[in-house]
């Protein structure tokens, strides 16, 4: 229910959402407590994605509530928006983010291994959101054979040749932070990963001093902590936003057809127009220009069998629901 304002009004940017109330980061980088005119909410009295975290929010001061109490009137249209399927049997869509420059998919190496499977998804999900995406992965000091070894390089290029830069980089030791600090200079960036691959340790490294921010947008938490349990907005120095969001055990994707998910791995799209056959699947089909690409290592075969898996899942669940807006893990 995203609607433009009529006049200038104060404006802040929604840096976190708590079921009916936000917190607005102000433009004099102050926070500021605001709770959502009612019509807004939903059947359970919560905001849904009518209002999340980046939105550019207008507001206004209310009447008779307290010099401090003010109220969210209008929220501008969103330039770009970043969703997922909802947890749950139903398909319903859950906005995590809005107005983003760039979605970083955080894994590692180890405790828990590197998922190709999580990671392709949040890829593809930014690719239809039109938003572009980089990969950090963490604990560089568990990865197989090194940080520098071959099995490092050959993911890296596999990521590099879908057009996503990938950083190597280790919280605990500080080391490649300082390039992805540089890569979040200048935009806001959304972090996205699995349960356990130390997404909130790495940006509490990147940026020092992070914690005691999240703990201003939400009081209730304090400081030290280390894990996340909702989306919030940082803005620990000018042109820098980074939007931590809780660790996943699972992504579902959100409007994505199964026909469409081979376009969405940018290594493989300029092959799909070279088969011998209109209707090829890419599975075992003669004259297939993708599985060539394969065999020539023009495309890297952990992500084709991504690609498999996913429309596969996809297709599946498009099977089993009569929906087509999800995918399983």
């Amino acid at each position: 229910m995203t609607q433009a304002p009529a006049a200038a009004a104060n404006r802040a940017v929604v840096a976190r959402v708590d079921f009916g109330a936000c917190m607005l980061l102000l433009e004099n980088g102050e926070l500021q407590r605001a709770t959502v005119r009612g019509r807004w909410m939903g059947p359970r009295k919560a905001l849904g994605n009518t209002v999340v975290v980046g939105d550019l929010a207008h507001w206004e001061s209310s009447p008779g509530a307290g010099k401090e109490a003010v109220v969210v009137s209008a929220v501008e249209p969103r330039r770009n928006a970043f969703s997922r399927r909802a947890p749950g049997k139903h398909a319903v869509e859950q906005v995590v983010a809005a107005n983003l420059d760039q979605v970083v998919v955080v894994a590692s190496f180890g405790e828990p291994p590197f998922s190709a499977g999580l990671t392709d998804r949040v890829l593809c999900q930014a690719a239809v959101a039109g938003i572009p995406a980089r990969l950090a992965i963490n604990k560089s000091d568990l990865a197989p054979g090194g940080p520098a070894g071959p099995e490092v390089a050959s993911l890296l290029e596999d990521y590099e040749r879908a057009g996503v830069h990938g950083h190597v980089v280790c919280a605990r030791s500080g080391d490649g932070l300082q390039g992805l600090h540089d890569a979040c200079r200048g935009r806001r960036s959304l972090f996205v990963g699995h349960s356990g691959v130390g997404k909130s340790t790495l940006l509490s490294a990147m940026v020092p001093g992070l914690e005691l921010l999240a703990g201003r947008v939400n009081p209730k938490t304090g400081k030290g902590r280390h894990t996340t349990t909702a989306a919030w907005l940082l803005r620990p120095e000018a042109g820098l936003e980074l939007v931590d969001t809780p660790g996943v055990r699972a992504f579902g994707l959100w409007g994505i057809d199964p026909a469409e998910v081979p376009r969405l791995y940018p290594e493989i799209a300029p092959f799909l127009g070279q088969c011998r056959f209109r209707d090829c699947e890419h599975e075992a089909e003669p004259g297939c220009a993708v599985r060539q690409a394969v065999v020539e290592g023009k495309i890297g075969a952990r992500r084709f069998d991504s690609m498999r898996k996913l429309r596969e899942e996809l297709r599946d669940d498009a099977a089993t629901t009569g929906e087509r807006t999800g995918g399983r893990t």
